[in-house]
């Protein structure tokens, strides 16, 4: 099977150039033009994203080479492109910026020379003009296999300012698509963890996302970025699809006895092979309900979980922790992703009801997946004001800043993996847990540093780590198959 998608990928030198604006409002101003638009983010980021389904009414994916291997980058963009007119990328950090010593790995880069895609690069021209030719011509040479085909120019000061960028960049052959003014900055507000969530701005997203869409649309060749879109070679390959990569998976890893809390230097399974056990397939019996935190608090999630769950025989029922006051009725199994519970650590804990029905279903030793967020949701308080008090834990905000890609291994057996199981994931969060982790740990971190994190007890996997599952598909069909036996 070919994709053969137009696809573009939006780039740029460093963070803070414009990307964001310029992809989103790229998205919302072909959407606007009756286009089918497939919105996809490079890297771990779960906000873009949310920006990204509202500009296009699409969901918004990612495409992370380091939490899904490059293997799957083509794979996942086909799934989530199918049907559609045309795909625009949103990158990551600078266009060469990748996982800390991995080289090329989950760069924008390397995104783009997997899909056989062009890159447009964004760039901030704002306190330069000449040299803009030697920037540009920098990125355009340093990987020969990275086509950049064409240059917008942000933040440009004037007719003069604009006029010498063009005669610069004509030197270097880089094609200008579009020069975006000097304005005042579209409201599009930050916090700790960078943009505030569409989930929590309503109509204020809204608003943001037309007045990108206006910028992009008044400043950029719509005609010209279409066109090299459909420059993109054709894919090889079938689009990724829940169902087959169950089946297809290999089964869970056989258990064995949980290393506890593991000396850094000690060999244990952080260095040991993942054990193997007999084929299995996707069990076909009853579903069984899964419920999915959701909700302003609750907004960090891959939407292949979801499919991965419903591939698995789940049938997923999403509830909002912050208004609903019980899980939903016949609930066997519970999944609590990221997201900002700090930000709304009164009203989560003012909700009894809910926090009371959370601790039953964990006591009862039904399978429960939580994941930063998640993590302090189930903690007994959280910046003193109680939560769920499923982990005998004590959250708290914290000025550090705990971010970076993890290479994971599975220390205790869980309803989520067996003990073995090596998964990459990525923590992001500016909070504290005290124990930070449990009597059996949730995960052994092999890189950047030998240490173990979170909480396995009764059904309950809780951690920081935020895991992608397409990854590893068999912690889906593993957590199904325990929610329909516990």
């Amino acid at each position: 099977m070919v994709t053969s998608v137009p696809r573009l990928v939006i780039a740029a030198p460093s963070s803070g150039s414009g990307k964001t604006t310029v992809a989103t409002g790229l998205m919302a101003a072909l959407t606007a033009r009756g286009l089918a638009v497939s919105p996809h983010k490079v890297g771990p980021d779960y906000i873009d994203p949310g920006y990204h389904a509202l500009a296009t009414g699409r969901v918004g994916r990612n495409l992370d080479a380091y939490l899904c291997g490059p293997e799957l980058v083509g794979p996942l963009f086909a799934h989530g492109a199918r049907g559609c007119d045309i795909a625009v990328v949103e990158g990551v950090m600078g266009l060469y910026d990748g996982a800390a010593g991995e080289g090329e790995l989950a760069s924008t880069a390397q995104v783009a020379k997997l899909l056989r895609a062009p890159v447009v690069l964004v760039v901030d021209a704002s306190s330069q003009s000449r040299s803009v030719a030697a920037l540009v011509h920098g990125f355009v040479s340093f990987d020969p296999e990275v086509r950049i085909g064409g240059v917008i120019l942000n933040k440009v000061g004037s007719d003069r300012h604009e006029a010498l960028l063009r005669e610069a960049l004509d030197s270097v052959g880089v094609p200008v698509l579009g020069v975006l003014r000097r304005a005042a900055p579209v409201e599009t507000p930050s916090r700790h963890l960078g943009l505030v969530p569409v989930a929590e701005r309503g109509a204020l997203a809204v608003e943001a996302v037309a007045a990108m869409a206006a910028q992009v649309a008044g400043g950029c060749d719509l005609a010209a970025l279409v066109a090299l879109a459909r420059s993109a070679g054709p894919l090889a390959g079938a689009g990724w699809d829940a169902g087959e990569a169950l089946v297809s998976s290999p089964p869970p890893p056989l258990p064995f006895p949980s290393p506890g809390a593991l000396p850094p230097d000690s060999r244990s399974a952080l260095d040991g092979p993942r054990p193997q056990a007999p084929d299995g397939l996707v069990d076909a019996g009853r579903p069984v309900r899964v419920a999915v935190a959701g909700g302003a608090a609750f907004t960090f999630s891959y939407s292949e979980h979801a499919e991965l769950l419903t591939a698995a025989g789940a049938e997923v029922v999403v509830f909002d922790p912050l208004r609903d006051e019980e899980l939903p009725e016949g609930t066997a199994g519970l999944v609590v992703g990221g997201g900002f519970p700090e930000v709304y650590a009164s009203e989560l804990s003012a909700n009894e009801g809910l926090r009371k029905s959370v601790a039953e279903l964990a006591l009862s030793g039904a399978p429960v997946a939580a994941e930063c967020a998640g993590l302090l949701y189930l903690c007994r308080d959280l910046d003193g004001l109680p939560m769920c008090g499923v982990l005998d834990a004590s959250a708290r905000m914290s000025e550090r800043l705990t971010l970076g890609y993890r290479d994971a291994v599975a220390v205790s057996d869980s309803a989520l993996a067996g003990a073995g199981t090596r998964m990459r994931g990525h923590e992001f969060h500016r909070t504290v847990v005290e124990p930070g982790a449990g009597s059996a740990p949730a995960w052994g971190m092999r890189a950047p540093e030998r240490r173990v994190e979170g909480f396995v007890e009764r059904g309950v996997h809780a951690s920081y780590l935020h895991t992608h599952w397409a990854s590893e598909p068999g912690v889906a069909r593993r957590f199904v198959e325990r929610c329909r036996t516990s």
